[in-house]
């Protein structure tokens, strides 16, 4: 797909597809990180288009409860505020584009679609070319989906010419430096709960990096397949042989926990165990510090860090000391950092860490770093 830059925008009915799938609680935006990062490509538009239609779903539509809960109204409000213009929110009973009156067009969640034979998730051809129908160019600016082949932002490139947007560009620019331009030492800090969802791009980087840091919920598989008791931790059971091998192969460049703040089921008693400590009953929640210090002394050098995934149950203040601790010490160092995924970014930002890059995907950066490439 080619970029933005090559499309000949003037006077043309420019469909954008944008990632606006922001936190909401209690009808407020937690988070506008994903609408802000989307005006750069709005405005550049907005210059030489006739109009612009913006597409973007919002969470995930099984019932018609979710759509009351779902609307995209209060993004177009933000949106609106920060554009300073005035912005037309259209439902679908519109059929054409001679009905849209308005320069800046923002048209409701395009998962509703979704309870209609999953026509959005699916890349029904009908809704592709309905979607298409609105406009004479189509820009993709939605890196968080671009991993998904969905009617918004897949299908309707079969009926429009197509490019991609700044968004896009920024987001391959940044991942790319990981695969094949990286500044060494380059250390990958890997949390999160399942290996399966991570293990292409654990084989593909793996290769590329001086150190590999696995951590969180996920640290538990790996210790399980050195012989270590890990109580009631979420366990991988079936990348357990994995786990063995990609140990066995990287001995030397895979560094896992020492110790870990567990609890029991009701998380009602927290102590700290080393990991050949970890009673039957117990299950872990949060990394220990001597982990901490050996996480310190492995990154203060770095020069490239790619961090994806908490080191533990950050969410609870009980157990949040080893991700609050790490992202403080990320402050202090001039490395390239790189987050990637919703809630290593939640974390980053609930702890103040500015000088890192902020990846807007979740499966798509895990996608792009496995792969080398990303879907359209």
């Amino acid at each position: 797909m080619k970029n933005i830059n090559e499309a000949y925008l003037k006077d043309k009915n420019v469909i954008l597809r944008c990632d606006l799938n922001v936190p909401i609680k209690d009808n407020k935006i937690l988070d506008d990180t994903r609408i802000v990062k989307s005006l750069k490509t709005i405005n550049y538009i907005l210059k030489y288009a006739n109009k612009i239609i913006i597409l973007s779903h919002l969470g995930r539509i099984k019932n018609e409860k979710d759509k009351k809960n779902n609307s995209l109204f209060i993004v177009k409000e933000r949106l609106e505020k920060l554009l300073d213009k005035n912005i037309g929110f259209y439902d679908y009973t519109c059929k054409t584009k001679k009905e849209l009156n308005n320069k800046i067009v923002l048209f409701e969640n395009t998962r509703f679609f979704d309870l209609d034979n999953k026509k959005e998730s699916n890349c029904s051809k009908e809704l592709s070319k309905y979607f298409s129908s609105f406009g004479d160019i189509f820009i993709n600016d939605a890196f968080g989906t671009t991993h998904r082949k969905n009617a918004s932002n897949y299908g309707i490139t079969k009926y429009l010419p197509s490019y991609k947007g700044y968004l896009i560009m920024e987001e391959e620019q940044k991942l790319k430096e990981l695969l094949y331009n990286v500044n060494k030492p380059f250390i990958v800090i890997l949390g999160g709960k399942k290996v399966e969802d991570k293990i292409g791009l654990i084989n593909n980087l793996i290769k590329r990096v001086d150190k590999f840091i696995i951590t969180g919920a996920m640290s538990f598989t790996f210790l399980k397949a050195q012989g270590y008791n890990v109580g009631r931790s979420i366990v991988d059971e079936s990348n357990i042989r994995y786990a063995k091998r990609l140990l066995k192969k990287y001995k030397d460049k895979i560094i896992l926990i020492e110790d870990c703040i567990v609890s029991n089921n009701s998380q009602s008693i927290k102590e700290l165990r080393n990991i050949n400590e970890i009673k039957d009953d117990e299950i872990g929640f949060d990394v220990g510090p001597k982990t901490i210090d050996i996480y310190k002394e492995i990154l203060k050098d770095a020069n490239t860090i790619f961090f994806n995934g908490p080191l533990g149950l950050f969410e609870n203040k009980e157990f949040e000391t080893g991700t609050k601790e790490l992202i403080n010490y990320l402050k202090t160092l001039n490395s390239n950092i790189i987050i990637g995924g919703g809630d290593t970014i939640n974390a980053a930002k609930k702890y103040g860490l500015k000088n890192a890059y902020l990846s807007t995907g979740g499966g798509a950066t895990l996608q792009y770093l496995e792969k080398g490439k990303l879907k359209f």
